[in-house]
C-alpha cells in the first residue's frame, strides 16, 4: 500500500510510526510538508520520502491522508485536485477537526472516496482513539484500508452518520483535556492538603491510570464500580456529595454539549465559503 500524506505534523508523525515497517514500508509513504526539519526528521526515523508540497508521488498514491490545520484544508484541496487520478480512485482520508466530508468533496470537484476521521492526541503514544464515517463513494477495501491505517495508533469507532462526529469531538477528540484538568485539580488539591507536588502527581496520575484501566477491564457499568468505592458517610461519598452539590456531573455534561456545538459551528465556518 503506498500512502501519501499531506502535512507532516505531530498526528502524522504518530500515524507514520504505526504504520512503517508493519503496514507497509517506510518507502511506501510519502509526506509533503513545508518544512524541511520535519521532512528530514521523519526521513530519518521511518526511510519516508519526502517534498515540500504535493508532487507527482501524491498521485500514485492509494491512500492520501489529509494531515494539515482545518483552515489550509481548502487551499491544499486546491493543489490536490489536479494530482488525483479519478480513474485510479485514491482513497482520501481526512484527519483535520472541523471539515465536513461533503465541503472536502466539493473543493476536490465533487470526489466521493473520502473518510472522514476524528482521531486525539493520545494517538502520539499508540493509545488514541478514532471517531469515523465514510462517504457513499468508498468501498469495502477502502474502508478496510482506513481501519487498518487508523488503528496504527489505537481502535476505531465507526459512525453511520456525519452529524455524530460533532459527538465523538466533544467526548474524545477534546476528551484529553478534560483529563488533564481533572488531574491538575487532584494535583493542587494534594499540595493544599500539605503533599509535595511530585506527591501528588504520582499519586494523581497512577489514580488515574489505574482507575481507567480497571473500568476498560470489567464488564460492568462505571456507574457500579464507583458505588463500589463509595461507602455511605465514608470518605469517598463525602467527596462525591460535595461534586454533586457543587454541579459537578451537570457542569461537565454541559461543557461537553458546548463542545459539539463549537464543533457544528466550526464545520458552518470553515465551508461557508465556495
Amino acid at each position: 500500500m503506498k500512502i501519501a500524506f499531506i502535512g507532516g505534523g505531530n498526528m502524522a508523525a504518530a500515524l507514520i510510526a504505526g504504520l512503517a515497517g508493519k503496514l507497509t514500508e517506510g518507502a511506501n509513504i510519502h509526506v509533503a510538508d513545508p518544512s524541511a526539519e520535519a521532512l528530514a526528521r521523519l526521513h530519518k526515523q521511518y526511510g519516508v520520502t519526502t517534498a515540500p508540497a504535493a508532487d507527482a508521488a501524491v498521485s500514485a498514491a492509494d491512500v492520501i491522508v489529509l494531515a494539515v490545520k482545518p483552515q489550509s484544508m481548502r487551499e491544499v484541496a486546491a493543489q490536490l485536485l489536479p494530482l488525483i487520478d479519478p480513474s485510479r480512485q485514491p482513497l482520501v482520508i481526512s484527519i483535520a477537526a472541523g471539515i465536513r466530508s461533503a465541503d472536502l468533496s466539493r473543493w476536490l470537484g465533487g470526489y466521493g472516496a473520502i473518510v472522514r476521521c476524528m482521531p486525539n492526541t493520545p494517538a502520539l503514544i499508540g493509545m488514541g482513539i478514532t471517531g469515523m464515517v465514510a462517504m457513499a463513494g468508498v468501498s469495502e477495501a477502502q474502508v478496510k484500508a482506513a481501519d487498518d491505517i487508523l488503528r496504527a495508533v489505537g481502535p476505531t469507532v465507526w459512525l453511520d452518520d456525519e452529524n455524530k462526529i460533532d459527538a465523538v469531538t466533544a467526548v474524545s477528540g477534546s476528551g484529553p483535556a478534560y483529563v488533564f484538568y481533572f488531574l491538575e485539580a487532584m494535583q493542587q488539591a494534594a499540595e493544599e492538603m500539605g503533599l509535595s507536588a511530585e506527591q501528588g502527581k504520582q499519586l494523581a496520575l497512577a489514580t488515574f491510570t489505574g482507575a481507567a484501566q480497571l473500568a476498560l477491564q470489567s464488564s460492568e457499568p462505571v456507574s457500579l464500580l464507583r458505588e463500589r468505592v463509595t461507602s455511605k458517610g465514608g470518605t469517598t461519598y463525602a467527596a462525591l456529595t460535595s461534586m454533586e452539590g457543587g454541579g459537578v456531573k451537570a457542569a461537565i455534561i454541559t461543557a461537553m454539549k458546548a463542545a459539539a456545538a463549537r464543533g457544528k459551528e466550526l464545520g458552518d465556518e470553515l465551508g461557508s465559503a465556495s
